[in-house]
């Protein structure tokens, strides 16, 4: 199985080749989560122009209550793109609350998936996923954990390092699915959204990684978003059933470490992935690797596993991207986790876990087209004065 380790040189490729090379792609207007465009002044424009959702913490009295149990009150769920709020709670997400939190599912009644639509292949048959080596960051170390909590409690999904143009070597970007981080059109925001590189490094059986170390669970810290993005498309359509805002559910995430420091994730973790933006479609693709922690039975969150498949297209509406479909058993929890393919023998990420099937025998993806490079693009410029 490919294997990322932990040196700018060794991010080793997948063993299948593409076939074609990747067309240029720029930039979208879509900003989704973008700062707002004017600038902020002193005294009422200010207040005029940054409209602050309700319940986000402003002061130091507000955060105390936010971190005290206020993030708990989702009658006040900042939905829009520009509302992203999550302070840091310091010694939130211990191993025990990780332990607890349950996968965030988003399947599709197969029966249903693309039906009608020309650009929907037969359905791929079911690939036995597999375990990732470990440790896994000899193995995989871009890959890890992204934990949140929701109305329903705390819920974990998968997300992959990924490379900053504005920061060579030094990224501070993860890659995963909207429904990861905002619950579309019935709500908003996620909060105390965090990531967790090369989770339960040496594979603890799930019944002990509760009580385990935190330097086992999570060897290069918690690392919380400061900002996240994701499509227009998803917080407007989004929902916990495939549909065509299934072909928009992608985000990144900026995050910072829990406890401070130096370094940057990417340096932290010693590697990182590209994103490869308007790669080539489904059916020019000859082999995909999909990773992630999938956290339904019969899986139990504690172990990373991959599935790899030559992919096929799954189309929800003609006027919308078609998706990379592949044939894979994991469950919910791998949600968000990076599909990766060989790019000129170095390792790229062309999509993420979106949707499965019911029966969990395939799952499907988003092509990553100029929608995609506009959020990842604006969430990159934000922080490319600091980081």
């Amino acid at each position: 199985m490919p294997s990322i380790r932990r040196s700018a040189a060794a991010a080793a490729a997948m063993a299948a080749l593409l076939a074609v090379t990747a067309t240029a792609c720029g930039p979208s207007d879509d900003n989704a989560g973008s700062e707002p465009s004017a600038s902020a002044t002193a005294g009422d424009k200010v207040k005029d122009r940054l409209k602050i959702p309700d319940g986000v913490p402003t002061s130091l009295d507000d955060l105390k209550k936010w971190k005290d149990g206020g993030w708990k009150n989702w009658d006040n769920w900042a939905r829009k793109a520009s509302d992203f709020a999550n302070p840091v709670i310091k010694d939130f997400w211990q191993p025990s609350r990780m332990a607890k939190a349950k996968d965030s599912p988003n399947t599709v009644a197969t029966q249903s998936a693309g039906q009608g639509q020309a650009a929907t292949d037969p359905e791929p048959a079911a690939i036995q996923a597999k375990q990732v080596s470990r440790p896994y960051h000899q193995n995989m170390a871009p890959v890890g954990r992204v934990f949140f909590d929701s109305p329903d409690g705390p819920m974990v999904c998968s997300g992959t390092v990924v490379e900053d143009p504005a920061h060579p070597g030094k990224s501070n970007l993860v890659w995963t699915a909207g429904h990861c981080v905002h619950s579309g059109k019935q709500g908003g925001w996620m909060r105390n959204i965090v990531f967790v590189p090369s989770y339960n490094d040496n594979g603890l059986p799930a019944e002990r990684t509760g009580t385990a170390a935190s330097q086992e669970v999570n060897p290069y810290g918690v690392w919380w978003a400061d900002w996240s993005q994701t499509s227009s498309q998803w917080i407007e359509q989004g929902a916990h059933v495939g549909n065509v805002a299934s072909s928009y559910d992608f985000a990144v995430l900026h995050v910072k470490p829990e406890n401070g420091g130096g370094k940057s994730l990417q340096e932290t973790v010693g590697a990182a992935v590209p994103v490869w933006f308007d790669a080539p479609s489904a059916n020019q693709v000859s082999s995909i690797g999909a990773y992630g922690y999938p956290a339904a039975p019969p899986y139990d969150g504690a172990l990373m596993f991959n599935c790899l498949d030559r992919p096929n297209r799954l189309s929800f509406s003609p006027t919308a991207p078609t998706m990379y479909r592949i044939g894979c058993t994991m469950t919910g929890g791998s949600s968000g986790g990076g599909w990766l393919v060989n790019r000129g023998g170095k390792t790229a990420l062309v999509s993420n876990t979106s949707i499965s099937s019911n029966a969990h025998t395939w799952l499907a993806g988003p092509h990553l087209g100029s929608e995609a490079k506009g959020v990842f693009d604006a969430i990159s410029r934000k922080f490319a004065a600091n980081g």
